[in-house]
């Protein structure tokens, strides 16, 4: 998305490509995307010798395969390859969970078709000689899009989008803990007792932000060289917390950041012997760590959300109908137990449905003017799924354009002390419910998608109720 289109095979999808003019405003660079010939320069050299086919699963990881250089550019360039299609059915352990109708033991778990969205082609560059592919799931006897893997759920919104004329833009401010424990130590520990990078809350601060500069400027380096620009990076309000945030782009492109951003630094830490995490809510007495999401609509090159006093009439439908959406699509954005444990109040995190300017207690802030003006979304946590976050976001925001939904009025002031506001849902739990009964979720995703999320969430709940926690031995153990 949003590069010249390479040479060689293209994917089977519909052109999303923006059109010359959004590419101006975007100012997107070049580097570290690879064209297919560049590919082949470089596995001549000696530069490449492994091609990473990927995909997004349901938690918003990335799978895959690594092929043999030479031998994606021989076959699977053109073919892609095949996976088994147990894997948009397993939980976070890799444990197949009954009950899906998509795929079961009972149908035997066969494979599903990875075709190489040749626009996503980049360096890995932190990793050996390894370039990156994201694919898209098809069926492997029709060829048409597994409608529930993640990144078709983001596709059909986005060329919904397309046809009635809009480009997305969009952009994720990520924050995670950094830790000097590797991975490995962490779980020989249980993630108790783990060392933070910092030691005090380093909220802008550049003395600790300096001694953590191996880890976070390495990062910066490494997305920039593998076609991922980056803006900037700093402290946060936890002990080891920090945001780095990259550049905004076309929505689907977006998404694709946000999953390989998570992975460099993943790996980044592992090969530094440390760790990150990017969980909601990494401890009771920490900050939680959040995925603020930008979003703006372009149509001819410029942002259609601005206007006189304040914003146009598409920009006020698109903010009434995302927020008018947000409960029955709480799911999407906070689809862990975890994920609802963020949400307290003066904690940075928001608690209740309201929107104003530049206003960090509402969970719609509104920043910007002009061709900048555009909608923070202060709900997701950094651990979301942005595939499913931005396809929320965009089938409610459309959806309000269309009912020429009005928001609520402007709030301002302090939202955690705004009592007669409507809250977020509190929990996991809750927020299944009020997915299971929203029609408009069912018609946006379609019935199998639909039943076969409502069976993800609800399986998530049920692992966590039979889960002992430290909480409870802690509580219980000798004093009960």
């Amino acid at each position: 998305m949003g590069s010249p289109i390479p040479d060689g095979p293209q994917t089977l999808w519909p052109d999303l490509t923006p059109a010359p003019d959004e590419f101006r405003v975007q100012r997107m660079s070049r580097n570290g995307l690879l064209t297919v010939n560049e590919l082949k320069r470089q596995v001549r050299s000696g530069g490449i010798d492994t091609v990473l086919l990927v995909f997004p699963d349901l938690y918003g990881r990335l799978m895959g395969k690594r092929l043999d250089a030479g031998f994606f550019l021989d076959q699977a360039i053109d073919r892609g390859t095949h996976a088994c299609n147990y894997l948009l059915t397993t939980d976070m352990e890799m444990d197949p969970v009954p009950g899906y109708a998509y795929a079961n033991w009972g149908k035997g778990y066969g494979d599903f078709h990875m075709a190489p969205d040749l626009s996503t082609l980049r360096t890995a560059s932190w990793l050996d000689r390894s370039a990156m592919v994201i694919c898209d799931l098809l069926d492997v006897k029709t060829h048409d899009p597994i409608t529930q893997a993640p990144r078709s759920i983001l596709r059909r919104q986005a060329e919904k989008a397309k046809k009635l004329g809009y480009t997305v833009f969009a952009a994720s401010e990520l924050e995670y803990y950094l830790f000097q424990d590797s991975f490995r130590e962490c779980s020989q520990k249980k993630y108790a007792g783990l060392q933070p990078a910092g030691w005090y809350i380093e909220d802008y601060h550049m003395l600790q932000g300096t001694r953590e500069e191996e880890f976070n400027g390495a990062a910066r380096r490494h997305l920039a060289a593998s076609g991922i620009p980056v803006e900037n990076s700093k402290g946060e309000w936890g002990l080891g917390q920090h945001e780095l945030n990259i550049r905004y782009a076309p929505v689907l492109d977006m998404a694709d950041r946000h999953s390989i951003f998570k992975q460099c630094l993943k790996e980044l830490a592992d090969r530094m012997g440390r760790s990150v995490t990017f969980m909601s809510k990494f401890a009771s007495d920490q900050a939680g760590s959040s995925c603020h999401i930008h979003l703006s609509l372009w149509k001819s090159g410029r942002n259609i959300f601005a206007g006189k006093s304040g914003g146009s009439d598409i920009f006020r439908w698109f903010l009434g109908g995302w927020i008018e959406r947000v409960r029955e699509f709480m799911v999407f954005y906070a689809s862990t137990v975890n994920a609802y444990k963020r949400y307290q109040t003066a904690s940075w995190a928001p608690t209740r449905l309201a929107w104003s300017y530049d206003n960090r207690t509402a969970g719609f802030r509104i920043i910007g003017e002009k061709e900048s003006l555009r909608i923070e979304c202060r709900i997701p946590g950094a651990d979301c799924n942005p595939y499913l976050v931005y396809a929320a976001a965009m089938a409610s925001g459309l959806d309000g354009i269309a009912r020429k939904v009005e928001p609520p009025p402007m709030f301002e002031g302090d939202v955690y002390s705004a009592r007669k506001l409507p809250h977020v849902p509190r929990t996991l739990r809750d927020a299944t419910d009020l997915f299971e009964r929203s029609e408009f979720a069912r018609a946006t995703l379609g019935r199998d998608v639909f039943e076969h999320y409502l069976h993800f969430f609800r399986a998530e709940q049920e692992a966590s109720d039979r889960a002992v926690t430290d909480w409870e031995r802690r509580r219980y153990f000798e004093r009960i």
